[in-house]
């Protein structure tokens, strides 16, 4: 039985800055992630993609906000149960929970902070014919090494922010990018939108629209699309088409815990502390729903910072926690008078 203060479910940036805000208040923290490392999507999914709306960085790519991240909570020495996912909880009598994972470990916490961010996710996949055959021989829903698409040419479909960044970041790395999006008018940050149109108008983005690919041609990998805008169809010659449309999230297991759901995300109390319907329960981060709420890694570090201040007062009632500045009181391992960082405890999954 592993035992701690805060149990968070999910080690992407929500859940790892949580380990950083508990630490301030002196609580133990405890993460379990089904993938085998921590940082969640940024790690898994797109570690190379560059992230611009985070405080004080105006680019960083999301491995390297992972390793920062990974760095600023290593003197609290948080614990990591990677590669099994949370299947089970329950409440005992005097109020706190078990987690039992998928392999059968056992989590013992007064505390459960769900920082899932999508849950289980599967990308969404364009309908055209026979493409599960050239899944990994040159289409990739995920990009994860832009370095495969150097001096290659690609053809990236769709129409939001991952689009959009992907087909401005490759421009520099690919021999040719080319943009296809079936509407004339894109959903992603108008930023992008105008960085597309200006590399499309030095000619390094060719931009086709209203269009969409029909057909991937190909012996052995993909060789070419068929594009079809209005009546008009055509051949475009590729080494890799990305269709990039999104992820489709499932909260898994943690949807039968008996919370408040409402369109896949847990309903929490944005009026305090983010807690779910059920006491000693939160929710923060991208799993959460509430009104106004806005799906930013930065809104999660703030929904974290007031979770763990609750949290704090759940564990000790009897206690009046006084914040103090980091800048007064600075973080043991990181003032420069305390000894080194200790590195953070990693449970094996083998």
């Amino acid at each position: 039985m592993i035992k701690t203060d805060i149990l968070i479910i999910g080690a992407g940036p929500t859940g790892l800055f949580t380990v950083f805000e508990a630490g301030l208040l002196k609580l133990k923290c405890h993460l379990i992630d089904a993938l085998p490392q921590a940082g969640g999507q940024c790690s898994e999914i797109y570690p190379k993609k560059p992230i611009y709306d985070i405080p004080a960085f105006p680019e960083i790519l999301a491995g390297d906000l992972v390793d920062n991240l990974m760095k600023q909570i290593a003197p609290f020495q948080p614990g990591f149960t990677l590669g099994e996912r949370a299947e089970t909880i329950e409440k005992l009598d005097d109020g706190t929970f078990i987690v039992t994972t998928s392999k059968g470990t056992k989590h013992h916490a007064p505390i459960v902070a769900i920082a899932g961010g999508l849950g289980s996710f599967e990308p969404r996949k364009p309908p055209i014919p026979k493409i599960a055959n050239y899944e990994d021989k040159g289409v990739e829903y995920i990009i994860r090494d832009p370095e495969l698409y150097r001096n290659k040419r690609v053809i990236i479909s769709g129409g939001g922010d991952s689009a959009l960044d992907w087909s401005i970041f490759l421009a520099d790395v690919a021999e040719s990018v080319v943009l296809i999006h079936r509407r004339n008018e894109f959903r992603g940050a108008l930023d992008s939108v105008e960085k597309v149109q200006e590399l499309k108008d030095i000619g390094k983005i060719e931009l086709i629209t209203p269009a969409e690919v029909i057909e991937i041609i190909g012996k052995e990998k993909v060789q070419a699309v068929t594009i079809k805008r209005g009546e008009d169809e055509f051949d475009r010659a590729c080494d890799h088409f990305i269709p990039l449309f999104g992820l489709a999230p499932k909260l898994g297991p943690i949807a039968d815990w008996g919370l408040e759901i409402e369109k896949n995300a847990i309903k929490v109390d944005n009026s305090l502390d983010y807690m779910t319907n059920i006491p000693g329960i939160y929710a923060i981060g991208d799993v959460n729903t509430y009104p106004g709420k806005l799906k930013l890694i930065l809104c999660g570090f703030h929904e974290a910072t007031l979770m763990c201040q609750s949290a704090f007062q759940r564990i000790y009632p009897e206690k009046r926690y006084v914040m103090k500045y980091t800048t007064v009181g600075g973080v043991e391992g990181f003032d420069g008078t305390k000894k080194e960082a200790p590195k953070a405890v990693i449970k094996s999954i083998t």
